[in-house]
């Protein structure tokens, strides 16, 4: 599954709470594939979708086939005071280059602190069993698609990771953006959504779960 997104223009809104359900658009693309949006605007050439999760993808006019109301409602995100976000992410290692890369990706600094929290737990030298290296954990061929040299090095590392998780948050919603960042989009691709991975799906909610505040 291969879209032609022209960029990602801002990121995921973090620490969500269930609300009043809220209307919703189907986007249909000239390559076949159909997105449920919130909304949508044209910028000159492009046509600007807000993305359920937060955050908004640009794709060329000629790109998208048309767009019609969506029969479904969802949960309309509301954001939760960051004074109730978790302590444990308020202090980190790394946070000014974390709060930078992240900025110029356009992607919320509180989700890369907490998939960096889980995937390595702030060690910049960490190694899977399964090849992954450094704080975000990022894959061999992960290195080399964004050309680095030393996956260990911290600011290659949250560089190369940052943006792979920019680019999946462009096409995914949240929770199956983290879903392919764990499992590979092959997975996701090929169960259309969630992969049933238990590891994955585990994955999934501890991230999710620093993000958002349990409800008292």
């Amino acid at each position: 599954m291969q879209l032609n997104r022209v960029a990602v223009v801002a990121t995921v809104g973090l620490g969500l709470c269930a609300a009043a359900p809220a209307s919703a658009e189907l986007v249909f693309l000239a390559s076949g594939r159909t997105l449920s949006v919130r909304a949508h605007r044209e910028a000159g050439d492009t046509v600007v979708l807000s993305l359920r999760s937060g955050g908004e993808v640009r794709f060329e006019r000629a790109l998208v086939e048309r767009i019609e109301e969506d029969e479904v409602p969802y949960p309309e995100p509301r954001a939760v005071e960051p004074a109730v976000l978790p302590s444990s992410l308020a202090v980190v290692p790394y946070a000014g280059l974390i709060e930078d890369i992240s900025a110029a990706h356009g992607v919320d600094p509180v989700l890369v602190k907490a998939l960096i929290k889980v995937e390595s737990g702030y060690r910049s030298k960490a190694r899977s069993r399964k090849g992954a290296m450094g704080l975000m954990q990022i894959m061999p061929a992960t290195a080399r698609q964004y050309s680095v040299r030393n996956p260990y090095d911290p600011k290659a590392n949250l560089e190369a990771g940052i943006k792979h998780l920019a680019g999946l948050l462009g096409r995914f919603d949240l929770s199956v953006a983290l879903a392919a960042y764990n499992a590979g989009e092959g997975a996701v691709q090929r169960f259309g959504g969630m992969p049933p991975y238990r590891e994955t799906r585990n994955y999934v909610r501890r991230i999710l779960a620093l993000v958002t505040p349990a409800s008292n």
